[in-house]
């Protein structure tokens, strides 16, 4: 299908939702359980298809490994095949090949790896040639631009002769997902010693112990469904959550407080969490440097609930799966509201327009699944049309289907009318 209407429901929104698996947590998992010859017991691994390319991949004797669009798959695989002395091609999409990978291909080839580029330098497609460990133990690395490339590093450190100390420079993006990382290093058996105020990361040689280990729920899929309940209409709407955990490795489980204010409660049960109504503020700021996967989501739930929003730490967001800055720039404002830049690369804030145009809005997903997600939840105020639905496969792909729950989802092919 090439897009989905969305139609705005009646009454209370009231369902219980179980949610995809975490594919941070299953990729990490996956690279982990790899290192121990796939000796560990993994369950409920996600379905997402980064995920399941990252299974594909890990599996495969071909020379060339094709991530397609997985910017995890690409970075982890990428430290994972080097390291394990394999001969691969690595590539992906043209967007993949445009999103940089100088700044981790160059700390590997520091440690011992052989990898050079088959085109442009410092993008895909790579060739990897082999690993022959050098004396090097110490790398230097700038914290502020993905933390896929620290935990690319970090993963493989308890496999190198001398392990691995990072020196983080620069402000230190994203920490949650590098937490998370080191948590689950931890749990098979890693030594390692983490200095944030240093800005170290210490990690010695020691193989990872096989065991199992069960993958939570994905709180980043969760986010979606927090703006949902922010913008249901009916003050009795609530929704339950299945298969979150109050004390989460995952960094945008920061989205119990970011949606606080904007009028969702959160309480922990047994199974989940249950999101309720409550008062909502008029105004919000938040850094989103430690969960960029969220800003879209909440920039979109602001802008619908008339929100002022400020956002920072969103520099990051400009090399993801397409420049999701100017995409919420220019999709925001076919439902009332701009995304305005206040300082340079630095800080931004949504504003709404004050006119809701009657024009049925058509969103642009630019082939990234948060775009899909993050503006479905305009529904609950208005009908809104998702164009090319299908991107959500890349994290969750029972997402329509758990809509489908909640309100009327309504495929549309190519040349139909969707106007009114």
């Amino acid at each position: 299908m090439n897009a989905v209407k969305l139609t705005t429901p009646t009454g209370p929104v009231r369902a219980t939702i179980p949610l995809a698996s975490s594919k941070s947590e299953s990729n990490r998992a996956l690279i982990i359980d790899a290192l121990t010859d796939f000796q560990c017991e993994l369950r409920n691994l996600s379905t997402a298809r980064d995920t399941q390319t990252m299974i594909r991949l890990l599996k495969s004797d071909d020379t060339t490994a094709d991530v397609l669009d997985a910017g995890t798959t690409m970075r982890f695989l990428t430290a994972y095949f080097a390291v394990t002395g394999q001969q691969k091609i690595m590539t992906g999409t043209p967007r993949m090949c445009e999103r940089p990978i100088g700044i981790l291909v160059d700390a590997l080839r520091t440690l011992g790896a052989d990898i050079t580029y088959v085109k442009n330098d410092g993008y895909p497609p790579l060739q990897i040639n082999g690993f022959t460990p050098s004396a090097e133990a110490k790398v230097s690395i700038r914290g502020d631009v993905s933390s896929q490339y620290i935990s690319a590093l970090l993963m493989v450190a308890p496999t190198l002769p001398n392990g691995l100390t990072l020196e983080l420079t620069g402000a230190i993006g994203s920490r949650p997902y590098i937490e998370m990382t080191l948590e689950q290093m931890v749990y098979f058996g890693a030594d390692l010693q983490a200095d944030w105020e240093a800005k170290t990361i210490t990690v010695k040689p020691k193989p990872y112990t096989p065991k199992p280990y069960a993958i939570e729920s994905d709180w980043s899929g969760a986010s979606y469904w927090y703006s949902i309940a922010a913008l249901a209409q009916d003050e009795t709407s609530e929704l339950e959550l299945l298969g979150l955990k109050a004390k989460s490795l995952q960094g945008d489980s920061a989205i119990v407080d970011i949606m606080r204010p904007l009028g969702v409660g959160s309480t922990f049960t047994d199974t989940g969490v249950r999101l309720t109504k409550q008062p909502a503020a008029t105004a919000l700021s938040w850094d989103f440097t430690h969960c960029p996967d969220l800003a879209q989501t909440v920039a979109v739930c602001a802008a619908m609930k008339g929100v002022i929003l400020t956002l920072t730490g969103i520099e990051s967001l400009k090399i993801k799966e397409t420049d999701r800055v100017a995409a919420l720039q220019a999709e925001l404002q076919k439902i009332g509201a701009e995304l305005v830049e206040i300082e340079s690369n630095h800080r931004y804030e949504v504003r709404p327009l004050g006119n809701q145009s009657a024009t049925l809005p058509s969103i642009e997903t630019y082939d990234d699944h948060r775009m899909a997600m993050a503006f479905a939840p305009v529904a609950m105020r208005r009908e809104v049309v998702i164009e090319e639905p299908g991107v959500v496969a890349k994290s969750y792909p029972s997402f329509w289907e758990d809509m489908a729950r909640i309100t009327q989802v309504q495929a549309i092919e190519e040349g139909s009318n969707v106007a009114g």
